[in-house]
């Protein structure tokens, strides 16, 4: 398959709608403010908060603090959006980088200001609190502040908080940088080539096996040859949330990111251990079914994501990828296309593959007083339609939940995914009833199914292995052999026997990006595969008022916690049968492919 064609103009953000430019007086003067204000906030405020809770109108003189803090949050999440921004269009460039580095240096000083104010509200009397946020303007805030008293457990005194935030920057905020500065400069040789990681990877890809086993043995080559640095990052990493975990009094490895996410431990564990019960008849039986196309016993680890033999698909052009998710997004709700089409008609989208460029897709929500910009490196394949599917989502799914403002708009991880993948299961379906061709249906019912193996299953699996990782950490330093050994470990279990694992596969766990960003992070992808497909099956089988309802969920944001959400579609995630309807929509996939095979 080619890669998208040169001459189809692929778009490129437009960030001088947050800031004219890095050296702007506009960029220079937010950030001034943003320094003057944080220190003018802490000095007004702090140590008065329990008093204002005490007099006479206590809602009204809390609201007060809380709408300039907000205002604050939204001023700092703008300049640091617009730093992170402008660095991944090129983590290579080192005035991009420094600029990156100094605002997050900046910028953190500014907001250590700030850190007292969660904390001495949840110091307030409860009964106190809990009046005056009954009724009056604090009211509106109720939902945050009972959020952030879910946190009380785990906060250390103010000193102590202060030292954790200001040491971020030279501590985990540092080795997360040197990952992604050493991520974007690798270099792998193909093919008379020099590619970056996301060409190298789109290889895998190739119609030709013998491609996809020169970028995988490339791909090896220079993970191997940098094995000691990625070692040295994960370590240091793992160690260094070990050190906030325990200090914070969190048991678990993954207790953190669960908190953080808003979802109980043990709705977390139903998930992990349903997907890993089903790797048998989901991901074991698909590539089984797979290596038979190839005619082969057990497919080569290379040729896991490889295109079905007999079908090279053209490039798919970026209007008609445009038109397409449009065009599904559309048929569920003109709201929808209309939200996602500013996207494009407004220069939200960076689209292109550049030296340097950050790899992989995001969509970033900046702050409710701006709008979201979507990354993507787009070349033309069919899984290129899907990723912009998901991330135009995200992007909708941060619009609509704007308005309830810097504080309320974000989702936890877990449910932040649900519009994501609910966009590329829209995309999909209208890409099936589209298609009459016996091959094509095939071919596209096939990479849906992987897609979802890759969401779910993967995803999993990548849970399991940060589990092993964060554990055995501590107990010391584990060796780039032993992280390679316990990567081995669950790629196996998850993949199956139909899947030969060959050298220097051992390799590959190095550039996962969120094991070093988002510790845990990896779940929330097959929580929200899994809620989806059960959403879906609610919209199927009920679609009357479903629209409703759906942009009610996303309109929420950060407000409602995840059985509120689902309550109004009769789905509970704490129930263990809940994941299995989604497992048994992938399953039902792999029914319809295997019968094809008949």
């Amino acid at each position: 398959m080619s890669t998208v064609n040169a001459a189809d103009q692929l778009p490129e953000w437009d960030l001088t709608q947050l800031y004219p430019g890095m050296d702007s007086q506009a960029f220079a003067a937010d950030l001034a403010r943003a320094e003057a204000e944080s220190k003018s906030f802490a000095d007004t405020y702090r140590g008065k908060l329990e008093a204002l809770a005490r007099g006479a109108d206590a809602s009204a003189a809390l609201a007060e603090p809380l709408k300039a803090y907000e205002a604050l949050e939204d001023l700092l999440g703008r300049i640091m959006a617009y730093a992170s921004l402008v660095y991944a269009g090129d983590t290579t460039d080192p005035v991009r980088a420094k600029f990156y580095g100094d605002t997050q240096d900046r910028l953190t000083t500014a907001s250590s200001d700030l850190l007292f104010f969660t904390l001495e509200l949840n110091r307030i009397d409860e009964a106190l609190l809990g009046r005056a946020t009954k009724d009056g303007p604090l009211a509106h805030w109720r939902p945050w502040i009972e959020d952030i008293a879910k946190d009380k457990p785990y906060q250390l005194d103010d000193k102590l908080e202060q030292l954790f935030h200001e040491k971020s920057v030279t501590g985990r905020g540092a080795w997360n940088r040197l990952f992604d500065e050493t991520m974007s400069s690798l270099r792998f040789k193909l093919d008379g080539q020099e590619l970056t990681l996301e060409p190298t990877l789109n290889r895998l890809q190739d119609p030709d096996g013998a491609v996809r086993k020169r970028a995988a043995d490339a791909l090896a080559e220079v993970f191997k040859a940098n094995l000691r640095t990625f070692a040295l990052i994960t370590n240091t990493l793992a160690k260094d949330k070990e050190i906030s975990d325990r200090w914070r009094g969190f048991s678990g490895v993954a207790d953190s990111r669960h908190l953080a996410n808003r979802v109980e431990p043990e709705v977390v564990e139903a998930l992990v251990t349903a997907v890993r019960e089903a790797y048998p008849r989901l991901s074991h039986r698909y590539y089984a079914l797979k290596a038979r196309w190839f005619g082969m016993d057990a497919l080569n680890h290379w040729d896991r994501n490889a295109p079905l033999p007999k079908l090279d698909l053209p490039a798919i052009p970026w209007s008609q990828a445009r038109d397409t998710v449009l065009g599904a997004y559309g048929d569920f709700s003109p709201r929808m296309a209309n939200i996602a089409k500013r996207f494009f008609d407004e220069r939200w989208i960076d689209a292109p593959v550049r030296p340097g460029k950050a790899p992989g897709a995001f969509a970033h929500p900046t702050v409710p007083s701006a709008h979201p910009y979507v990354l993507l490196n787009y070349q033309g394949k069919p899984r290129d339609v899907m990723t912009l599917a998901h991330e135009l989502g995200h992007g909708v799914h941060q619009v609509l939940a704007a308005p309830n403002g810097a504080l309320m708009a974000p989702t936890p991880l877990t449910l932040a995914e649900t519009a994501s993948v609910f966009g590329e299961m829209l995309t999909f379906r209208k890409l099936l009833a589209e298609t009459t061709a016996p091959s094509q249906r095939k071919a596209m019912l096939a990479a849906k199914v992987e897609d979802m193996i890759n969401t779910v299953v993967r995803q999993i699996a990548f849970y399991s292995f940060e589990f092993k990782v964060h554990t055995e950490r501590r107990q010391g330093e584990l060796t780039s052999d032993r992280l390679g050994e316990m990567w081995l470990e669950v790629q196996r279990e998850s993949l199956g026997p139909a899947i030969r694992l060959g050298e220097g596969y051992e390799t590959f766990w190095t550039y996962i990006p969120h094991f070093i960003h988002s510790p845990f992070y990896v779940y929330a992808y097959a929580f929200g595969d899994c809620l989806v497909n059960s959403l879906y099956g609610v919209y199927q089988r009920t679609p009357d008022g479903f629209v409703e309802r759906y942009f009610d969920m996303l309109s929420a944001g950060g407000t409602k916690h995840h059985t509120e959400l689902l309550a109004p579609f009769g789905l509970d995630a704490r129930d263990p049968a809940f994941w299995q309807i989604g497992l048994s929509m992938i399953a039902g996939l792999i029914d319809e492919l295997e019968a094809m095979d008949d």
